[in-house]
């Protein structure tokens, strides 16, 4: 074998190899009793985790949000993932000290925020309503 073909095996038996092992969990777990999981609780923020209300609007929004086409319901969902994001960046900012964080979260929306900016402009260019 080449180089190139014995590197594209490797990748094959990895994937097939992680495969293996993940099943059993992943069977496991369909196998599991959820009825007794306490989802309103799962869903109260906590200090170590203060994003269940943002995570909940975002989850809503885009399983609400719906186009003409399949195009256009992408468009419309992605706005509200990025805002989804923007929401989470901005409870880290007010909850955490960490600058690397801080500094990541800032970042996260600068570009979630141009995100929505080029989406509305892609509505905006085909006529659509705005979101």
């Amino acid at each position: 074998m080449r180089g190139a073909e014995e590197r594209i095996v490797k990748k094959i038996v990895a994937v097939m190899i992680v495969g293996l092992l993940t099943t059993p969990a992943i069977a496991q777990m369909q196998g599991m009793d959820h009825s007794k999981m306490d989802m309103g609780q799962m869903m109260n923020p906590t200090p170590a985790n203060p994003y269940p209300p943002a995570e909940m609007e975002m989850h809503q929004k885009m399983m609400s949000a719906m186009g003409g086409d399949a195009t256009e319901t992408w468009v419309r969902k992605m706005i509200e993932h990025h805002r989804g994001a923007i929401a989470m960046s901005r409870i880290v900012l007010r909850d955490s000290k960490d600058a690397q964080v801080r500094m990541m979260a800032n970042k996260a929306i600068t570009e979630q925020t141009r995100g929505v900016g080029e989406l509305q402009g892609w509505l905006r260019a085909h006529h659509k309503r705005a979101q």
